[in-house]
């Protein structure tokens, strides 16, 4: 670690590169409807997988940048973020535990508690993605982006799916 680089950095270079990410598919989508991508963030920057070209990411890229910075943090949380996803998996497991807990060990036992699953993951899976998008807006992205600089596109993959990895560092 650097002198006077804060413990964690990685932390919130990350979730900072997670709302750049966000942004950036988000404007792409809206660009080109039925364009189906996905996207992976790190602290040094971020990949995006699908066919798309360099220069229509890079002016997505540039316009979220952008954007984030003139504080339209909603374009930071994804509807399709994985971590809405978790989320509901989380939560519908949790439910389906609890409504299993002092079920006997016979099989009959078990089946008859298959409504009570169903009802509680149900209910789970209702409650998931207010809570998932809550968790991307206090945990998994930070839309504040401060002076975090792109400072480079390369594309890594050029069969289909195109892969593109956007490098990312905090300036001066």
């Amino acid at each position: 670690m650097r002198k006077n680089t804060p413990p964690f950095s990685w932390v919130y270079q990350t979730r900072r590169n997670h709302a750049l990410e966000h942004a950036t598919l988000q404007l792409i989508a809206k660009k080109t409807p039925g364009c189906r991508l996905a996207g992976y963030s790190g602290p040094y920057g971020f990949f995006v997988v699908g066919n798309i070209s360099t220069p229509t990411l890079q002016e997505a890229l540039e316009e979220a940048l952008a954007r984030l910075k003139a504080g339209e943090a909603q374009l930071a949380i994804h509807p399709n973020c994985g971590t809405n996803f978790v989320t509901a998996g989380l939560l519908a497991g949790v439910a389906a535990w609890l409504a299993m807990l002092g079920v006997g060990k016979s099989w009959r036992q078990k089946l008859e508690r298959i409504p009570l699953v169903v009802v509680f993951s149900t209910l789970a899976l209702m409650f998931s993605p207010p809570l998932g998008m809550r968790i991307q807006k206090d945990i998994t992205t930070l839309a504040q982006l401060d002076n975090l600089q792109v400072v480079g596109i390369d594309r890594l993959h050029e069969g289909s799916p195109v892969v593109h990895r956007v490098r990312t560092c905090q300036g001066a």
